[in-house]
């Protein structure tokens, strides 16, 4: 691994330190070729670009059950919003415009603690299409495949510079053609023994796996796994419940390097899902009845997938800390310059 010193550590120095890394050097190749080929990979199967508003009234994560960030709320010409955590609401909107499928790479923004896995103001890949869990599954699937692969042929050099002589993982994963093994949630915490340093209650009743937890899953599975049907009550409102099983969710998370990279869900299709699932998870309606009129004006059998840039950057670089992967971090409580 290469020594980056933890520049973000010294605000006021960080980008005089970067501007004369090879590190983050390749992050800019990195990003950059990463943009490009989400547009080649979703442009081929015919679908669209969207550019979006970063404020929003509606936030994907509220303060209820399933949560799993802190909104940022901001103040324009007197009107209190938000900074979107997520665009997947918005997206779901363009999908009525365009049912072949939408997707954009655009700043997502959250208020909880930075770490090695977490950061305040991070890139998302996000995407809504037309079809089922199953479907958005196999599309990342083929997305972070062609991802990986077009890297590894043509990205070589930024590789390199970020230290990557011998990318052994990224060759492995190619080598596997886009096939990823499949855990269960309620088969994954039997795997676990149930043990508390891997499996933990909330307070609200409803299990969750750390991530020791998930490290162990990824080392079990060889490197890379889908965790999938999540506890219904852990995720957020919109993930629609499994019919044979309304205690667990239609989702699946990703895992890789040694978090999860891509979250994905199918969406409630009715207003009547959506009224119901905001019930149960404690959350207000104000904010999401536009969300409500819009999934009875025009229901569509929908799922969506997101993924953070900078994390499948750390598993690509095979790094340990995802504050060392933007050329300018944005972390709380730190004034980084410029």
């Amino acid at each position: 691994m290469i020594n980056i010193h933890k520049s973000w550590l010294r605000p006021a120095q960080h980008y005089i330190e970067a501007m004369n890394s090879d590190w983050y050097r390749a992050l800019l190749i990195l990003q950059s070729d990463i943009a490009r080929f989400t547009e080649e990979f979703f442009r081929k199967r015919g679908m669209h670009s969207t550019m979006l508003p970063i404020t929003t009234t509606s936030i994907s994560s509220p303060m209820g059950l399933g949560s799993d960030s802190l909104p940022v709320s901001i103040e324009i010409n007197g009107e209190r919003t938000y900074l979107a955590d997520s665009m997947q609401f918005m997206l779901e909107y363009a999908l009525r415009l365009e049912p072949q499928g939408v997707f954009y790479i655009m700043p997502s923004f959250r208020g909880e603690d930075h770490d090695t896995r977490h950061l305040n103001q991070f890139y998302h890949s996000e995407v809504e299409i037309c079809g089922d869990l199953q479907e958005v599954m196999g599309l990342v699937n083929q997305y972070v495949f062609f991802l990986a692969s077009m890297l590894l042929k043509h990205s070589r050099e930024a590789l390199v510079l970020a230290g990557m002589t011998h990318p052994a993982h990224i060759e492995k994963f190619v080598l596997a053609n886009g096939k990823i093994p499949e855990v269960r949630f309620s088969d994954a915490v039997l795997e676990l023994d149930m043990d508390p340093c891997y499996v933990q209650q909330s307070q609200k009743g409803f299990l969750h796996i750390t991530n020791l937890g998930e490290k162990v899953l990824i080392k079990n599975y060889g490197g890379v796994v889908w965790l999938t049907h999540m506890p219904t009550l852990g995720v957020p409102f919109y993930q629609a419940d499994d019919p044979g099983d309304p205690e667990h969710s239609l989702t699946a998370d990703l895992l890789m390097g040694f978090c999860e990279t891509v979250g994905c869900g199918e969406r409630h299709t009715t207003q009547e899902d959506v009224r119901k699932a905001l019930a149960r998870h404690q959350v207000a309606v104000q904010d999401y009845e536009w969300y409500i009129t819009m999934k009875k004006l025009r229901p569509m059998h929908t799922s969506g997938f997101g993924m953070g840039v900078e994390r499948f950057i750390l598993w690509l670089l095979d790094h340990d800390d995802i504050r060392d992967c933007q050329i300018l971090p944005r972390l709380n409580g730190l004034n980084i310059i410029p």
